[in-house]
């Protein structure tokens, strides 16, 4: 566990403006600085960088957080690998307090080493073999194309890297996949390929893909996975297309590294692919936190439909509103490569905009093979349908589908629904249609906001003094609190990070998502009349909660002497604070 102590002072250290510029070009505007936000789509910059709060927050999207977070959110890094990354840009050591994660730690470091090492290796082995250049040039790949992914070369023989590490016997060549260990002996797993180094969100080298160039089975040949690498959680191509994916708000996934580094040739550069394994939930996640439209590409014959079978079954449930999930099946005997190579981008391009929307593949499959004309195989379809539809989450596109089942089926929308389990939709009178809308912000997400934008108002007006109430209201003293036990100026970036991943974070993130926007465009003076006023507010509702607590308690059994003393109090306390609103407007 890395201490919180050190994360502040890491913060402390980091200038977000310098640590954004790293992955967005930023430009000044007044105070602050503002791109186009690289975590939705838009013509127009309204992702904004304060140097002085030492926060980014996006005016369209909502998204907001510190350097920290932003390294998290848009290399998907995880908290201890971005505190890592972080570190590692201002020169600071992080300290660890449990020995085992500092061994698993180090033990990372020195397998991330060596897999760079033999990527660096295997780059210069390319420069030095005419025949993996020729084979590269007739797969029309250019040398800076070959160099933007770092593709190198294993030469033939067993025994190659022991050139690059001279202590062969190190636990480290096993461990990072790149040795083979059998009865004693060892030897290069990687022999006679083109070697397609993949890399990590980061794009530090996490494991190797090879392809044969010569005659030999198989044709492609991953790194196993290690502490390193896991298959279902890495995309190839993934750092290099990461910007033309947020630039274009589409990525498109196909199955071999070849095809990505052709489609970047050809300059379709958002497409990523899978490691040698079927398409996971975490890369949907990822894949949907990047863009809006995400189009998988398979080959048309039946091993790619049943790829995308499987792609579209792992989707389902991660499936959004205003998000899209495509698929394309290439025409027969082609592959994204061959296809690019002979027809052009723009073609391949065409395509993707003509691919096969997710809700239309489900109901393919869903009658592929099934008698539509007969009550049996409409019967066989519903029960088939129910399953997936139950997977699927989004509210209009649930909808939307199950109108479309209940008409292929040829039953009543309303029926459908008591088939699936639910409660049909009662209709509702003419009149009484509201547009549906979120629930009105409490008064202590409001000053939460303020507190988040003017942290020093706590030291002006004061913490909340009332103990209990809803969790917002809690939620709201505790943050006050630690601001009032710091020493020094604290900035918002210090709240965000010290309560991340607790119960207050979740307040504070609807704070920043509902509220901050136009707490930050208040007069500085307003802010303190709102705040002050708000406590006021605050104080009065926690007395009329004790009221109305005791006054249940009478009506259930006779109050005890003190009850009955806190009760007049509480009385009294209330009427006060109508008179003090009184003479305020007063006035």
């Amino acid at each position: 566990m890395i201490p919180r102590d050190f994360i502040q002072t890491l913060l402390g250290r980091v200038d977000i403006v310098e640590t954004i510029e790293r992955y967005v070009p930023l430009k000044k505007a007044g105070a602050n600085y503002v791109a186009r936000c690289p975590f939705h789509s838009e013509k127009s910059p309204s992702f904004s960088v304060s140097p002085s709060k030492q926060f980014y927050y996006c005016f369209g999207c909502g998204a907001s957080g510190t350097a920290l977070g932003f390294i998290m959110e848009y290399t998907g890094a995880g908290f201890v690998d971005a505190v890592h990354e972080l570190a590692g840009q201002v020169g600071l050591d992080v300290p660890n307090e449990a020995p085992v994660a500092t061994q698993r730690t180090e033990a990372r470091l020195d397998l991330g080493e060596t897999l760079r090492q033999a990527s660096d290796y295997y780059r210069a082995e390319l420069k030095g073999s005419p025949a993996a250049i020729q084979y590269l040039k007739q797969r029309g790949l250019t040398g800076a194309i070959a160099a933007r992914f770092g593709l190198g070369y294993a030469p033939d023989g067993w025994r190659n890297l022991s050139r690059a590490f001279p202590d062969y016997e190190a636990p480290a060549l096993v461990e990072s996949g790149l040795v083979i260990e059998s009865d004693g002996k060892r030897y290069d797993r990687f022999r006679g390929r083109v070697m397609f180094p993949i890399q990590d969100s980061r794009g530090s080298v996490i494991g190797f893909g090879g392809r044969v160039i010569g005659p030999g089975e198989p044709k492609y040949l991953n790194s196993p996975e290690t502490p390193l690498f896991e298959k279902g959680r890495e995309l190839y191509g993934l750092p290099q297309a990461r910007r033309a994916i947020r630039d274009g708000g589409r990525v498109v996934v196909v199955e071999g590294y070849m095809d990505v580094v052709a489609l970047a040739q050809a300059g379709v550069e958002y497409a990523v692919a899978t490691l040698g394994t079927a398409t996971s939930a975490v890369h949907v996640q990822k894949l949907l936190r990047m863009a809006d439209h995400v189009v998988f590409a398979f080959d048309g014959d039946q091993a790619g439909r049943n790829a995308a079978q499987r792609a579209l079954e792992v989707a389902l449930p991660h499936l959004a509103d205003g998000k899209q999930v495509s698929f394309l099946f290439l025409p027969e005997g082609e592959d994204p490569d061959s296809y690019v190579r002979g027809q052009g981008a723009a073609a391949f391009e065409a395509l993707l905009g003509a691919a096969t929307p997710a809700s239309e593949f489900l109901l393919e499959t869903l009658t592929r093979g099934v008698d539509m004309a007969r009550a049996e195989g409409r019967a066989q379809f519903l029960q088939a349908a129910k399953a997936r539809l139950g997977q699927i989450t989004a509210p209009a596109l649930s909808l939307l589908l199950r109108k479309r089942v209940a008409a292929l089926a040829q039953v009543d929308a309303r029926d459908l629904e008591l088939l699936m389990g639910r409660a049909p939709a009662q209709p509702a009178p003419q009149r009484a249609r509201i547009p549906v809308r979120e629930a009105p912000i409490s008064l202590a997400a409001r000053l939460l906001a303020c507190l988040l934008h003017r942290p020093d108002l706590v030291r002006e007006e004061g913490v909340p003094g009332q103990d209990g109430g809803p969790p917002d209201e809690a939620a709201l003293r505790r943050v006050a609190e630690f601001i009032g036990e710091r020493e020094g100026q604290v900035l918002v970036r210090d709240i965000v990070e010290h309560f991340r991943g607790q119960p207050e974070s979740f307040y504070i993130q609807e704070a920043l998502r509902r509220e901050f926007p136009a707490v930050e465009s208040s007069p500085t003076d307003q802010l303190a009349l709102l705040y002050r006023e708000g406590l006021v507010r605050l104080n009065e509702l926690a007395l009329r909660r004790t009221s109305e607590k005791l006054r249940a308690l009478a009506a259930e059994r006779a109050l005890t002497l003190e009850e009955k003393r806190l009760l007049q109090e509480t009385l009294q306390k209330i009427q006060g604070v109508g008179k003090s609103d009184a003479l305020g407007n007063a006035r």
